[in-house]
């Protein structure tokens, strides 16, 4: 499967709801424009993170009228194997990735719940929990990371953080890293609570990651709007 084929599953899936009606994702558009790059580099023999078929998988679990939160990251994990279309989330044996190992850390102190023995978190995007990254792909391999951030997909991003702040009523922005929080500009901060920190990744977690209690600070904002808690 290409990622344009993937793009056209998507699209005529029910998971689509809401997303497909965004101008980014008509015919011709920026994501058909992105996935015709990112085939192009698999045409010339680079190895593309996530599977084709995970490319769209945040948006699929998460459709636009269930959203209450988004976890906005930089771009999928470029280690081979890792990566699985939701944005930190990790499906495979120990061990795991040291950015979700420090989300798991960060997690356990703000709400003293033990770190589980996955990465999987599907459980958080079947609750509302958008996990997108800046950009949908990344080549793999050491050294790789932000490899896709030029190759279009910041108009698809754009677009999905823009019309989840226009169509949502109260939603939680997570943003982690400098890309992420490069995209507080679409946010709407009168609708909406931007939790803005560096990015869980080794090299800045101790730079203002941990300690940023994003979990129970979610959740509290969400209840003062009436909305009920996320299970972290």
């Amino acid at each position: 499967m290409t990622c344009t084929e993937a793009l056209a599953w998507f699209l005529a899936s029910e998971g689509s709801a809401g997303w497909r009606d965004l101008p980014v994702f008509a015919a011709g558009g920026a994501a058909a424009r992105a996935c015709a790059a990112v085939d192009a580099e698999r045409g010339a023999g680079h190895v593309i993170a996530p599977a084709p078929e995970r490319v769209f998988a945040a948006l699929s679990l998460t459709p636009l009228d269930a959203v209450r939160a988004v976890i906005l990251g930089q771009d999928p994990y470029p280690t081979p194997g890792h990566a699985n279309g939701l944005a930190f989330s990790y499906v495979g044996p120990p061990p795991l990735p040291r950015s979700l190992v420090n989300i798991y850390k960060e997690r356990a102190e703000d709400t003293a719940k033990p770190a589980p023995a996955n990465g999987d978190l599907t459980r958080w995007a079947q609750q509302g929990v958008l996990l997108l990254n800046t950009a949908l792909t990344v080549r793999e391999g050491a050294s790789k990371a932000g490899s896709h951030l030029s190759l279009g997909w910041a108009a698809v991003t754009d677009a999905i953080i823009g019309a989840v702040s226009r169509q949502r009523p109260h939603v939680v922005f997570l943003l982690w890293g400098a890309p992420a929080q490069a995209k507080r500009g679409l946010i709407d901060e009168g609708r909406h609570l931007v939790i803005a920190s560096a990015h869980p990744s080794p090299l800045s977690a101790r730079r203002g990651f941990f300690g940023s209690k994003p979990f129970s600070r979610a959740n509290a904002w969400l209840e003062v709007k009436g909305q009920r808690a996320i299970d972290w």
